[in-house]
């Protein structure tokens, strides 16, 4: 059984993937995990502690997923498959990836968390960049000069695919992944 902190993370992370962070408050955490708001308060002191150890989750998971395609000799279209099934696969039809969620609320977030978000939101990029390269690292898989663009172009068509997803119902992002990896061939 996880302890309590970590259940307080992991249902605070499914949330904002639903709501938003600045949506959820310690009485939705108190009342799903049947405990007293002073039970939450005794982990996260205040909502950008909470936010902070997020953010640190899902950077966490990033690094592992980083690490793990270094070591590998897979396809650039392999590694994207492998992204796709880690980072977006297994959210459901109403949960759209946290980095973006952080990101919609970016104008009402604590500086300190504002910080955090842009941090994270550079290692998203890295994470692409690193998967659309070659193994040395110097040329982009689809031998285009601006990978930065395409990296864009990635997180832009993932990310906008859990919008309609969410919005229609429609699986979309299989379609998305498929026309990705379409773009990063040519």
């Amino acid at each position: 059984m996880k302890n309590r902190k970590t259940q307080i993370v992991d249902l605070a992370l499914q949330l904002i993937r639903e709501k938003g962070y600045v949506a959820i408050s310690y009485d939705d955490l108190s009342k799903q995990l049947g405990v007293t708001k002073a039970s939450i308060h005794y982990h996260f002191e205040k909502k950008e502690d909470l936010g902070l150890a997020l953010m640190g989750k899902v950077q966490e998971n990033l690094e592992q997923f980083l690490k793990l395609i270094k070591s590998s000799v897979m396809t650039v279209e392999e590694k994207l498959t492998l992204y796709f099934e880690r980072q977006y696969a297994p959210l459901s039809s109403d949960e759209i990836c946290p980095i973006s969620s952080l990101q919609s609320d970016f104008a009402s977030l604590p500086d300190v968390i504002r910080v955090k978000v842009q941090e994270l939101s550079e290692f998203e990029i890295k994470v692409i960049t690193t998967i659309l390269t070659d193994e040395q690292g110097t040329k982009p898989a689809n031998q285009s000069k601006d990978i930065e663009a395409v990296v864009y172009t990635v997180l832009s068509c993932l990310k906008g695919a859990l919008q309609y997803k969410r919005a229609l119902g429609k699986d979309v992002l299989s379609l998305v992944q498929t026309q990705i990896n379409r773009l990063v061939k040519s």
